[in-house]
């Protein structure tokens, strides 16, 4: 998950940064509106977390051009401003949140996590790279050409798609199996899945191995999972 993060002190800027590294988020980090639109008109983002108080203006005219082209894409406001009108208009402007600082981690993680799950909720397709899966039919594509998977397969495809780019351990994929067969599994049995995968998926290299960490689905850093 791609987050872009628009924070002028250089502290703040730095602790989130690497809070949400931790937690296999991929962080762009700006300090001003003009260098966050170059960056929202070069690179797909899952969700844009927010200060107010900018060197060059306001985060509020940000999140309306935001939601004016991505209404989808969810924005959390992250401030000192406590205001009431100050948070009456962040979330008139469809805002999915609004946290004011001093924050705690937890909670600031857990905001995120239920924002992402909304924006997700509206979303029909998973685009990574060539690759696009149809959240509806349960179907996938690599470019034009239809992928022929089982239920187990297309359900550890959509687990990588969902998280793009990060690593996804064992245990987490043998989880996501057994969503599905509703049956004992096992590591044998995932690894016999993996290689199915890849076999259908044409090229080993779209799904990385990381010993003792797990497997990542390789996608360049403008693919994202998007709305079509």
């Amino acid at each position: 998950m791609h987050i872009l993060l628009v924070e002028d002190n250089p502290l703040t800027a730095k602790g989130l940064k690497y809070l949400l590294e931790k937690e296999q988020y991929t962080v762009i980090e700006v300090s001003d509106l003009s260098t966050a639109r170059a960056e929202l008109a070069e690179h797909n983002f899952d969700l844009a977390l927010l200060d107010v108080s900018l060197p060059d203006g306001e985060g509020f005219s940000l999140a309306h051009e935001i939601k004016t082209q991505n209404p989808s894409l969810p924005v959390i406001f992250l401030t000192a401003r406590d205001d009431e009108d100050d948070i009456v208009q962040g979330l008139e402007l469809g805002a999915d949140d609004y946290i004011v600082k001093p924050f705690r981690n937890r909670e600031l993680l857990l905001r995120i996590q239920n924002s992402l799950r909304r924006g997700q909720s509206h979303t029909h397709q998973l685009i990574c790279g060539p690759l696009t899966f149809d959240l509806k039919l349960g179907t996938a594509k690599n470019g034009n050409l239809d992928l022929k998977l089982t239920a187990l397969e297309s359900k550890l495809l959509r687990c990588f798609m969902e998280h793009p780019g990060q690593i996804l351990t064992r245990e987490r994929l043998l989880d996501e199996i057994w969503d599905v067969s509703g049956s004992s599994v096992n590591d044998n049995t995932l690894s016999v899945y993996l290689r199915r995968l890849r076999k259908k998926l044409g090229e080993a290299t779209y799904i990385e191995t990381f010993k003792n960490l797990g497997y990542r689905l390789k996608v360049d850093s403008s693919s994202k999972s998007r709305e079509s």
